[in-house]
């Protein structure tokens, strides 16, 4: 089982996040605000994974930052050899009005784009210049690339929710054991 825990306690948060890769896509989630606690969900559900968090904080910046860093972290342990996994992933997902592109390359190298043609300020509780800094934060701590793209969308609930469920896709796919007998997912040799 490819598992990691990981806590963080600062003067702003104390956060708990345990993850399993080999699981049912199971979401254990006590942390706030909702509308970020039903997008970690949707990706949860959407990679496979079992994910527990437990977090609690002063300002739901805080909160939403330091979920992704411990997530990413633990996701990026849980992996391990890193020269054993498929590497790449990619989904295009629709959501109703909205499509929405994840790609991810798992690589030990951090950068982020992220692009969720937001038209507004907040989504439910969430400001949706938070939902854009935990994708990055989480992108950096995992040590991977990640490109998420919004194509269109008139609800800006769908564009985010599409977004977190293309990611879980993308995850899905690059965390997948290689069979030993195929080629290296470097030219290097070497992530």
């Amino acid at each position: 089982m490819r598992y990691s825990e990981i806590s963080r306690k600062t003067l702003e948060t104390d956060i708990y996040v345990s993850v399993n890769l080999d699981g049912q896509g199971v979401a254990k989630l006590d942390f706030e605000p909702i509308f970020m606690k039903h997008m970690v969900t949707a990706m949860t559900v959407h990679s496979s994974f079992d994910v527990k968090v437990v977090a609690k904080g002063d300002l739901n910046h805080h909160i939403i930052e330091d979920i992704a860093l411990c997530l990413g972290q633990a996701i990026r342990e849980a992996i391990g050899d890193t020269g054993k996994i498929a590497r790449y992933g990619q989904a295009i997902i629709p959501m109703d009005c909205s499509l929405a592109l994840a790609a991810v390359d798992i690589c030990n190298r951090s950068y982020s784009v992220v692009d969720l043609c937001s038209q507004v300020s907040f989504v439910e509780d969430t400001q949706c210049e938070d939902v854009e800094h935990f994708l990055r934060s989480f992108s950096t701590n995992l040590g991977s690339t990640i490109h998420l793209k919004v194509f269109y969308g008139m609800n800006e609930h769908h564009k985010i929710e599409a977004t977190f469920k293309a990611l879980g896709k993308a995850l899905k796919q690059a965390v997948v054991i290689r069979e030993e007998k195929s080629p290296q997912t470097s030219s290097k040799g070497i992530l």
